[in-house]
């Protein structure tokens, strides 16, 4: 009996032209892709639309950007008929009656064909890759480890091997976090550079629609087809296109660059600095970019940030909180407690004055200098099962296990939000010494949350591995200047090539 046809183990662009010159059909490709899905122990998706996708694959115009190729949906973006849970219980059963505009243009612009929805975090919240709905998503280049988050099933279905190109979003690096610990390129591009419509909420401003990339052409394709204004969301910025055909164009020789391996007061993992140090030390080499000095001070937001971006999420759920807290994973009710007990209008305050003060330091930082290379991850990936990124005291432990936590939790903070009334510069207070308190607030998302609170341009590009598990280098520029940082990853691509898929796949 002839083996099981593999899915393509090169980029999405590769796969075009494959399906142009006729060596391979979108059907046959979608084929190999359910086979594998069926196979596949990873648990990248949550939801499969196999006969719809048949007929597309059927009809594919394989002349468009992406015609005929097979494509995951993070299931956080609606499509219309699909289930629409934002992976939590508390929307099982719920349908979505609409389509992501940003899907929508990657169908019908760019002739992708959606296949599925792959796993996310509960609402984007963390940076993991386990909910109660879904269970645990796992890496493909070492089962039992993570896939990061929020973008978790994608990066596990494209590195996978189950699928080449698969749709993410980015809020405070979960785009960025997956891409570094599954050996992908992942770009998180100018705040407004992809559409959020419809129903765009208006705060935190931080989210990027985007993907998750074999090559640094898939990446540059995918903005010619979804990047662009959109009047359902009024933060779209316009494209000026040819992001595809301009890659290569931009003179790397001189250009400044700060290396700083963390950023933000971020713990690294031993050897991650080290690792990061020669992989910039040869990138810059290859380019003839120049090494600068650089000292950046960013303001520790992440507790103040944390609370305050609860708000979309009270608007989510409406009346079904608190009633549905039960439903929710622990990290996400003590969230949403923690949030309604110490956000107020001062707490609010010393967010906004913060934000500016991160503003303020990376505007100062790129007068100086071009690029600023970092560590995506503290580490390498770790367990699949953890709830938090970090090996320290973790607030989320304290909070479940504590006799305080456990069994005081909501009377403590019941206490708290009536003497924040007398004392209302009391929570943020507490916030800024929860943070020094316990570094897992800091560390989830700490090396990618500024440039989602900056709004500028940061791509994670694969860096080798540390035992044997991929390391993510970032490279942050400008506002704007997402065609600068395609160029520096192909440089880096051409300087280096990564595998497209894990080890041991195809």
């Amino acid at each position: 009996m002839a083996a099981a046809p593999q899915p393509w183990t090169g980029d999405a662009c590769s796969l075009v032209d494959a399906f142009r010159s006729g060596e391979r059909s979108p059907l046959e490709e979608l084929e190999a892709s359910i086979g594998a899905i069926e196979r596949s122990t990873l648990n990248a998706f949550s939801h499969l639309d196999l006969d719809a996708a048949r007929q597309r694959a059927i009809d594919a115009a394989v002349s468009l950007p992406f015609g005929g190729v097979p494509a995951a949906i993070k299931e956080l973006e609606p499509v219309a008929g699909w289930p629409h849970t934002e992976a939590s219980l508390v929307f099982a059963g719920r349908i979505a009656t609409r389509t992501s505009h940003h899907v929508e243009r990657l169908v019908s612009i760019g002739g992708a064909n959606p296949i599925g929805a792959t796993t996310a975090s509960e609402f984007g919240g963390l940076n993991v890759s386990v909910t109660r709905i879904n269970g645990v998503t796992h890496n493909p280049w070492r089962e039992g480890r993570t896939v990061g988050g929020s973008s978790s099933g994608s990066a596990a279905a494209v590195s996978g091997g189950l699928v080449s190109l698969a749709t993410g979003g980015d809020g405070g690096g979960s785009i960025r976090i997956p891409a570094g610990y599954c050996g992908l390129l992942g770009m998180k591009g100018t705040f407004g550079r992809i559409t959020r419509a419809p129903h765009a909420f208006m705060r935190p401003n931080t989210v990027v629609f985007g993907n998750l990339s074999r090559s640094v052409r898939d990446a540059a394709r995918y903005y010619d087809v979804c990047a662009g204004v959109d009047s359902y969301d009024p933060s779209t910025l316009e494209s000026p296109g040819g992001w595809e055909r301009s890659l290569g164009t931009h003179p790397l020789a001189g250009l400044r660059v700060a290396v700083l391996p963390s950023i933000a007061g971020v713990k690294l993992e031993p050897g991650v600095s080290a690792h990061l140090e020669a992989r910039a030390e040869e990138l810059i080499a290859a380019t003839g970019m120049r090494r600068v000095p650089l000292r950046l001070d960013l303001p520790n937001l992440a507790a103040q940030w944390m609370v305050g971006n609860m708000a979309t999420l009270v608007a989510d759920l409406g009346d079904r909180w608190p009633k549905c807290a039960g439903q929710l994973t622990e990290e996400i009710e003590i969230g949403m407690r923690l949030s309604h007990a110490l956000y107020n209008l001062d707490t609010a305050a010393v967010a906004e004055e913060l934000r500016v003060a991160a503003n303020e330091a990376m505007a100062a930082a790129f007068d100086e200098v071009d690029l600023i290379i970092c560590a995506t991850n503290p580490g390498p990936a770790f367990a699949a099962e953890a709830s938090v990124s970090s090996s320290e005291p973790s607030f989320i432990d304290w909070a479940k296990d504590s006799a305080l936590g456990r069994y005081g939790t909501r009377a403590a903070l019941f206490g708290l939000r009536a003497a924040s009334t007398v004392a209302p510069r009391l929570p943020s207070r507490l916030l800024g010494q929860m943070a020094e308190r316990f570094p897992d607030l800091v560390t989830m998302g700490g090396l990618t949350m500024i440039s989602n609170v900056y709004g500028n341009p940061a791509v994670s590009i694969p860096a080798g591995t540390i035992e044997g598990l991929p390391v993510g280098m970032q490279v942050l520029a400008a506002n704007h200047r997402d065609a600068l940082l395609f160029d520096v990853a192909l440089a880096a691509e051409r300087a280096h090539p990564w595998p497209m898929v894990a080890p041991g796949v195809g």
